[in-house]
Parts: C-alpha cells; sequence; structure tokens
C-alpha cells in the first residue's frame, strides 16, 4: 500500500498544471460552501434574534392553553411578583411581565380594535426592542400612569400625537365594563405593519386596574443571553416554578414562532439543493479530468501490467489520486 500511496501522489505532479486546475475548482467550491453556508446560519441567527426580541421574547411562562387560544381569562395569578421572583432564580434581568387584552381605542375623530399589553416599564426594555423604537414623545416610565404608547400607523389612522388623550372601551377579566382615558406619551415605530396598527402598550398597574385584573396577567417573557442558551434557560425556569406554580408552563421560541422555524426550514432545504448542484458540478469537472489522464495513460498501464502489476492494484491507484486530489482540494478550501 506505501508503494501504491508513492505512486500515485508522484502520478499527480507528473502533470502539475492539470492537477492544480482540478484541484483550483475544489478549493473554490470549498470555499464558497463553507462561505454561503456559514453566512446563512449566521443571518438566520441574527433573524431570530431580531424577530424575538422585537417583541415575544426567547420563551415565555403562561397558563395551560393560553398559547392556543389566548382568552383572556387563561391568566398567571400575582404575575409581577412571579417575574421577580425568576429574575433572582435565574440571576438575569431579561424577564418582564406582561397582561394582554383587546379594546375598542377612540380619539376625538376615529376609533380602532387593538391589542393593548400591560408591561412592565422598568423591565421592558430587557426583553423587548419595541421601547427602544419610540420616535416622538417617551415610553413608560411610571407603571401606575394613565398613559399608553402607540404605533405610527395607529397613531396616523387616529390622527393623534403625543400628549392626546385616548378613550379605552373592552371588556374587563370578569366579564364586566372596561373603560378608561389615557394619555399618549409615545409613538413608536417599528417597521412591522401589523405592529404600528395594531399595538398599544400602557403600564401593567393600569392596566390590571382598568380590565380588573386583580394582580394577574398573561406572560412573563424570559429572553436568554443568546439563542443557543434556551434550552438550559427553559429547563431552569421550568425547574424554578415547578414548585411553587405547576399550574404554568414554559413555551419556547420554537413554539411561540412556529412559521418562523418553518421559515427557515423552507430556506435551508432550497439552499442545500443549489449547494448539492453545485457539488455535482464540480464532481463531473474532476471526473472528466481523472477520465482524460487514465485515457492519456494507456500505454503506460499496459507496460505496468506486463511487468506484473494487477488491474487491481492499477485501479486502487488511479483512485488514490483522486482521492489525494480531493482531499488536497478540501483542506485547503475549508482553509482558505
Amino acid at each position: 500500500m506505501n508503494l501504491v500511496l508513492r505512486l500515485a501522489w508522484r502520478n499527480l505532479w507528473r502533470h502539475s498544471r492539470r492537477t492544480w486546475l482540478t484541484t483550483g475548482a475544489m478549493v473554490f467550491s470549498n470555499t464558497l460552501l463553507v462561505f454561503m453556508i456559514a453566512l446563512q446560519f449566521g443571518a438566520y441567527s441574527l433573524m431570530i434574534d431580531n424577530t424575538l426580541q422585537a417583541f415575544t421574547g426567547h420563551m415565555q411562562v403562561q397558563a395551560p392553553g393560553y398559547l392556543d387560544d389566548e382568552k383572556m381569562r387563561q391568566t398567571v395569578a400575582d404575575v409581577r411578583p412571579l417575574a421577580a421572583e425568576l429574575r433572582a432564580e435565574l440571576s438575569t434581568d431579561a424577564v418582564a411581565a406582561r397582561a394582554v387584552g383587546f379594546a375598542l381605542v377612540s380619539s376625538e375623530d376615529r376609533s380602532y380594535g387593538v391589542a393593548v399589553f400591560g408591561v412592565e416599564p422598568e423591565h421592558e426594555r430587557n426583553v423587548s426592542t419595541l421601547p427602544s423604537l419610540v420616535t416622538e414623545g417617551q415610553f413608560l416610565a411610571d407603571p401606575f400612569a394613565e398613559e399608553i404608547v402607540i404605533g405610527q400607523a395607529l397613531a396616523r389612522n387616529l390622527r393623534v400625537s403625543v400628549g392626546s388623550e385616548l378613550t379605552l372601551l373592552g371588556s374587563g377579566l370578569d366579564g364586566s365594563f372596561a373603560a378608561a382615558v389615557v394619555t399618549v406619551a409615545g409613538i413608536f415605530e417599528s417597521g412591522m405593519a401589523a405592529a404600528d396598527r395594531n399595538v398599544a402598550e400602557m403600564p401593567l398597574g393600569t392596566f390590571q386596574e382598568v380590565f380588573f385584573m386583580d394582580g394577574a396577567g398573561h406572560q412573563v417573557v424570559i429572553n436568554a443571553p443568546a439563542i443557543g442558551e434556551v434550552p438550559e434557560l427553559q429547563a431552569r425556569a421550568e425547574a424554578a416554578i415547578a414548585a411553587t406554580r405547576p399550574d404554568l408552563v414554559v413555551h419556547d421560541w420554537d413554539a411561540l414562532e412556529p412559521g418562523l422555524k418553518q421559515a427557515i426550514q423552507a430556506d435551508i432545504s432550497s439552499a442545500f439543493f443549489m449547494y448539492a448542484i453545485l457539488v455535482i458540478l464540480v464532481a463531473f469537472s474532476v471526473l472528466n479530468t481523472q477520465l482524460m489522464s487514465v485515457l492519456e495513460r494507456t500505454k503506460e498501464f499496459g507496460i505496468v501490467m506486463s511487468l506484473g502489476v494487477t488491474p487491481k492494484r492499477l485501479g486502487r491507484m488511479v483512485m488514490l489520486e483522486t482521492t489525494l486530489m480531493g482531499a488536497l482540494g478540501m483542506f485547503l478550501g475549508v482553509a482558505i
């Protein structure tokens, strides 16, 4: 085998130009593949982080069934103390309580139905980028202030600005009539049309009073330092609530945003199909070069076979030449 290996390596450099051209094709292919796959998965990580940090968070603590139905009565009792406990147990500030309701928001001229989120002003910045996207006015500061932050499209539709008053009309947790007059503290522009048109945020304390929540909420949002740390943090969060709040569940981003993972999987499938085509094209190029090499060496093969080299050993040598050239192209491509 050592002799066959030496012969195969020597034969490669008898036509160094052809060897380098063939190896160069493999180097280019490997370099392109590594670069494109790394770029693609880096883009996925960025897309996931941007999508989740905008509002959803990496995981949420909810009541069982709330993810499917999102009914107001499926609540998390004492949501703010629970969020405080999780911040202490998980040793992170990226935890915030929320409550969600739907209301008719009215200005002097128009009315629109929106999703109203009650948030903890002091902690919402740690789990969402929305507070940093306020372009007019300011984000909420007082947890019990009668203020609201709305999207730019909603402000335009309602024909209001910072300082304007809005009337909220909705249904409370107990089925009673929920109403309040709040002041527009800020206007955000998220770049997401649905959020800018249909989402409003108000302090959690005010929300609980208006919607008669009695200290309850619907979500405790938790963000991990990186997407790869979500499983470990989720396990710690589940362990933290298991003893005191076994009636609650923890959903990760995959369950919260199933469409996001499906979109990534569809894109991966199409991308790897194109990568496979590239590999096949390069493989045929190498095959063509090796076929030419074999046909040009017919006389040489006849001579070595007359000296006692078996067809099996001769075939092994040709395959070893191709393998050595492929290995050289792979290592150079990966290194580059």
